[in-house]
């Protein structure tokens, strides 16, 4: 049985229980894992799993699973298997029939969302942003239109550039950005994101591991006359009448048939 456990301060006695009765455990680091384990008086054998080795040592944990051994995965911080290759092991786990549980840990995605004070009705997690400037505003561009809070990993030496991007590209949306989460010096800082771009390249990059939370955008009254027009002749201009007019009902919250409507006179067909 494969299971992920979240390697973290506030450990959960199921996962203790868990950490005991294994066979191995694999983890990023045998020396993080090592002094938790110590800290609780449990001694299991360890084994490194983690980005630069988890093609050759996947196929080894897949054997001691087939051969009925208990195989605990652990992070080093947080819940495992959110961006980071422990998804490739579980996926080849199911994938032969093999027995798959999870013991969840600390979440730093989703507390980060409950501490922002934004809308946590509908969220999307889109992990790490691209390093370089123009692929991470093609990345935010293509997240513009999602109706739902926005969650992302940043580091800390790229996050004034991030948030300044976030600004460029989705607006004047309020955001927050939290450090160290569920850890002994959890830092929340809330505000607008070029408040927050401003404040971080001035202060320099914070220490720790990083989210950002982005509000959804705010609802914009449907447009009308010549400035639904300027929409619908726009998309026009790169697809045929009944997608154009899909597009802009989806993105107007128009009725479909009203535009599509306005859209077969501006097409000459009306």
């Amino acid at each position: 049985m494969a299971t992920p456990i979240g390697n973290a301060e506030d450990i959960t006695l199921r996962a203790l229980a868990t950490l005991r009765a294994v066979d191995v455990i694999a983890c990023e680091d045998t020396r993080v894992t090592a002094k938790l384990l110590a800290r609780h008086g449990i001694e299991r054998p360890l084994v490194a799993y983690h980005d630069h080795n988890a093609e050759r040592m996947r196929p080894l944990l897949l054997e001691r699973l087939r051969r009925g051994e208990a195989v605990a995965l652990v992070s080093d911080a947080g819940t495992p298997l959110v961006s980071d290759p422990g998804f490739k092991l579980v996926r080849a786990a199911l994938a032969e029939g093999l027995s798959v549980t999870a013991v969840p840990g600390p979440s730093a995605p989703l507390a980060a969302l409950l501490l922002s004070g934004l809308p946590s009705d509908r969220f999307l997690f889109a992990g790490f942003l691209p390093p370089k400037a123009a692929a991470r505003r093609t990345a935010l561009a293509e997240l513009a239109t999602v109706k739902a809070s926005l969650v992302f990993f940043e580091s800390a030496p790229r996050l004034a550039d991030a948030l300044a991007d976030m600004a460029a590209v989705l607006g004047p949306r309020s955001a927050a950005v939290a450090r160290e989460l569920t850890k002994l010096y959890e830092e929340v800082r809330r505000g607008g994101l070029a408040e927050l771009a401003a404040h971080y390249r001035g202060e320099g990059p914070p220490r720790g591991e990083l989210v950002v939370v982005v509000a959804p955008p705010e609802a914009a009254p449907a447009p009308e006359g010549e400035a639904l027009d300027r929409q619908i002749e726009a998309a026009l201009a790169a697809m045929s009448v009944k997608d154009a007019s899909a597009v802009v009902a989806a993105a107007t919250g128009l009725p479909r048939r009203e535009v599509y409507a306005r859209a077969l006179v501006l097409a000459g067909r009306g």
